[in-house]
């Protein structure tokens, strides 16, 4: 006698002998296809075979004992016949049979079989919607519908895209709220003196707007925290091989909010990346106040370091104020005290500044003047430049900035969840664990 695993077997295998069959009779009709022909009537085979295994597996695994306990109540439940529902998954459209149950002390029913699959009231499984969502965190949700239609082959609506983003946002965002409120700074316990790791990581933080509707444009704060490797490259001046440091492996976290609420994403994300064991630690950023009194909070033994574009971007202000109207003059006091400013001389900057009476010009470089030792940080092997950061904000720049966007509130504050874990390479991982 057939045991019910074999009879499964010859039903599938007689399916694809059928698929099989028809594709055959679909290339006979042409004796020269060409080789997007081929490809046409393969991918439609494999779609067709795919469709009828998945349906044939999902029935079977249907079948199985189901948990009769109530979700709400933990009571017992009765069973009260089965019921079908049609299914859109990442291997085609199925339609399945399952138990249905109901709690006569909670007056409610459910299906177990849903439970354990994860399904909602979408038609799609948590599969494709795992994919759908991905998708609408690369590009807007128009064309991230063109691009599963295309490239996956998935036909689903604009609109059921925006929805699973805004469902499945919805929670992936719950989730890393809630890891943040485990991370608290005064939760942590740091290794003893000596116990850290040698491995040296970076810090950088800055701001970009964001339009929201009824709000306006409102500032999202970015922050990376990344690990730090030493290359080899040719100086351009001196033209000799020297290390330079670049961070490498970039995690970013992005909040529409607070310096107050970024600190504690922010401090998730160190925790996460291992921050506070590592050996040695830089904060590289813009002179923003918020920033360093961020710095000087969470990561207080860190190195902090002013951006050295920004920092020259202010000397060449101050070289127009300390020279207006006259370019050639302006260009000599910027490239005189360019090299000061690369040695950590900040008081060859500030002395004729304040004599010219430019305070608020000097005021920049007597605040930060700690921050702007370049050279010598340069050969400790940090990183002196915030490009890590920049960059970062560019990426969600690109996906929440383009041309028309109105986002809501919440819909923002799900997409930066969504985009910074694909940026990271772990959103997969973050889906997973949600």
């Amino acid at each position: 006698m057939a045991t019910q695993a074999e009879d499964l077997k010859a039903h599938m295998m007689a399916e694809a002998e059928a698929v099989i069959d028809h594709l055959l009779a679909g290339a006979r009709e042409s004796q020269k296809l060409t080789l997007t022909e081929i490809e046409q009537l393969v991918r439609a085979a494999g779609q067709a075979m795919m469709e009828r295994f998945t349906g044939d597996l999902a029935e079977e695994a249907a079948k199985g004992e189901e948990d009769r306990t109530c979700p709400a109540c933990g009571g017992k439940a009765r069973y009260k016949g089965q019921k079908e529902r049609p299914l859109v998954t990442e291997t085609g459209e199925v339609r399945v049979k399952r138990g249905y149950y109901y709690c006569p002390d909670c007056r409610k029913g459910f299906f177990p079989l849903d439970r354990r699959w994860g399904l909602n009231e979408s038609i799609y499984s948590p599969g494709l919607a795992c994919q759908m969502v991905w998708a609408s965190g690369l590009v807007a949700y128009n064309r991230a519908q063109e691009v599963l239609e295309r490239i996956g082959h998935y036909r689903v609506p604009t609109w059921s895209v925006w929805r699973q983003a805004r469902q499945h946002g919805a929670r992936l965002k719950a989730y890393e709220d809630r890891q943040q409120e485990r991370v608290g700074v005064e939760r942590v316990m740091l290794p003893p003196p000596g116990r850290a790791y040698a491995r040296r990581q970076g810090v950088s933080m800055d701001g970009g707007m964001v339009h929201i509707r009824g709000e306006g444009w409102k500032e999202m704060k970015v922050g990376t925290v990344y690990d730090v490797e030493l290359r080899l490259e040719r100086d351009p001046e001196t033209h000799d091989l020297v290390e330079r440091a670049h961070g490498v492996k970039m995690a970013y976290t992005a909040v529409l909010g607070s310096a107050e609420q970024f600190s504690q994403a922010l401090w998730a994300l160190a925790w996460r990346r291992g921050l506070p064991l590592a050996g040695e630690t830089s904060v590289t950023a813009d002179g923003a106040e918020w920033i360093w009194g961020l710095a000087a909070d969470l990561f207080p033994t860190s190195v902090q370091i002013v951006d050295w574009y920004h920092a020259c971007q202010h000397l060449s202000e101050a070289a127009q104020a300390m020279c207006p109207g006259d370019e050639a003059a302006t260009r000599r006091w910027y490239r005189q005290h360019c090299a000061d400013l690369y040695k950590g001389d900040i008081h060859r900057i500030t002395q004729p500044l304040d004599r010219a009476g430019l305070s608020q010009q000097a005021h920049y470089f007597h605040t930060h003047k700690r921050r702007m030792q370049y050279q010598q940080r340069m050969e400790e092997g940090y990183p002196i430049g915030s490009g890590t950061v920049e960059s970062g904000i560019k990426q969600f720049k690109t996906r929440l900035t383009g041309a028309g966007m109105r986002w809501s509130r919440p819909g923002a504050e799900q997409m930066l969840v969504i985009r910074g874990a694909i940026m990271e390479q772990r959103f997969d991982a973050l889906w997973k664990a949600a």
